[in-house]
């Protein structure tokens, strides 16, 4: 997380057609990774010992014995491998104007990132590195290397940059672990640099995953995301959250807050995420996001008794329909409003999409993320006017950000 004065403060809100996979978003969170009144207890040696035993025990003869690192020997185990980011960025007061001309002022961001390969790859958020004129990257002995921006993703909130400078240190890679194999209540790490303190460790667990939040750089949501309660900062943003076998499993980017300090609910990029973007950065400098050009909202029992539905139906209702987009060539319909906002027709329900049963929103943008590209073909069941029927869309890349 970075800690730039124009940092503001916004609490989460997903509203009724504020997600979007293709419209508009109505909320935005803090963009930078920001502490316990209490401490969770860490587990003893003792209990770690037992635990890997346990673990060994129950694996299948011959898979390989997994190590489990009690929290002072993960800590020393990573330290090394995870770094400060700090960027310095222009900022233009219009207010100000001297000779014509608008006042231009140089500012600078903190936040985190960790080595993703020997030849000085370093993995962050977009939101660190953004805009930003130079980088310059600090190691936990306090030397500082140049660096240049590789690749960025504001949609993801991933990305690469490489050290430009010779280093004397022996780089040592962080592996990426798999994110999907996470569960509610296992224990990771955070470590970064929050308020500028190099080198912090913070612990907690994961609260909760597949989380959808928004991102404030653009109009579209971030999916799949880890929800954990380690505490995290400004300038722990794109520092690395471990698991228990020393393996990154998300990359630290926002926090839900009222205050702009931690309280309780911060969020990481799975590491899913980062092995399916982050290749694609360091060799093309973007990654090309699939789109559908609609927005919508999951159905709840009050639009469910609001549109004549089964009580408890489940899908995603589209409220609008981006012109031109891949969908409205499929014919998909929108939600038709009259000048009051009252709704005066219902839109399709997405039900499925490649047969893969739709609950609720987060459902349609994680499985285009994790399933599909541009130019790929997809087949959307639908609810429409309580009769089922099929579309099938050619999916576009997601249109540039500004």
């Amino acid at each position: 997380m970075t800690t730039t004065a124009r940092t503001t403060v916004v609490m989460l809100a997903i509203l009724l057609a504020g997600i979007v996979i293709g419209g508009v978003l109505g909320t935005t969170m803090l963009p930078y990774a920001p502490s316990f009144l209490t401490k969770p207890l860490a587990p003893t040696v003792v209990a770690q010992q037992q635990q890997q035993q346990q673990q060994q025990q129950q694996q299948p003869a011959g898979t390989p014995a997994t190590t489990t690192y009690d929290l002072a020997s993960l800590f020393e185990k990573v330290e090394g491998s995870v770094v400060q980011i700090t960027s310095t960025v222009s900022t233009v007061n219009n207010n100000i104007v001297i000779n014509g001309n608008p006042l231009t002022s140089k500012s600078t961001r903190l936040g985190s990132g960790f080595i993703y390969d020997a030849k000085g790859l370093i993995v962050t958020n977009n939101h660190v590195i953004d805009g930003a004129d130079n980088v310059d990257v600090t190691f936990t002995d306090g030397n500082t290397y140049s660096a240049k921006v590789l690749g960025k993703d504001a949609y993801s909130d991933l990305a690469v940059i490489q050290i430009t400078d010779k280093v004397t240190e022996k780089l040592q890679p962080l592996m990426i672990g798999n994110s999907s194999d996470l569960r509610v209540g296992d224990q990771v790490v955070a470590i970064g640099n929050p308020f500028g303190l190099s080198n912090t460790m913070t612990t907690g667990i994961v609260s909760q995953l597949g989380r959808l939040i928004p991102n404030e750089d653009n109009t579209f949501s971030i999916p799949n995301v880890i929800q954990t309660d380690a505490a995290i900062n400004p300038g722990n943003s794109g520092g690395p959250l471990i698991d228990m076998q020393g393996e990154v499993i998300g990359v630290n980017s926002a926090i839900q807050s009222n205050t702009g300090s931690f309280a309780g609910i911060g969020f990481a990029i799975s590491s899913s995420a980062v092995q399916r973007i982050v290749p694609v950065l360091i060799k093309d400098g973007k990654y090309d996001h699939p789109w559908l050009g609609i927005a919508g909202t999951s159905l709840t029992p009050k639009l469910d008794v609001q549109f004549g539905l089964d009580r408890n139906t489940k899908g995603m209702l589209i409220t609008s329909v981006t012109d031109g987009g891949p969908a409205q060539k499929a014919g998909i319909k929108g939600t038709s409003f009259d000048r009051l906002g009252n709704v005066r027709k219902a839109g399709d329900i997405v039900t499925a999409i490649d047969g893969q049963e739709v609950k609720r929103i987060e459902d349609v943008i994680t499985y285009l993320e994790q399933n599909t590209h541009p130019g790929d073909t997809v087949t959307i069941h639908l609810n429409r006017a309580d009769q089922d029927t099929q579309a099938h869309v050619v999916i576009a890349a997601r249109p540039a950000t500004n």
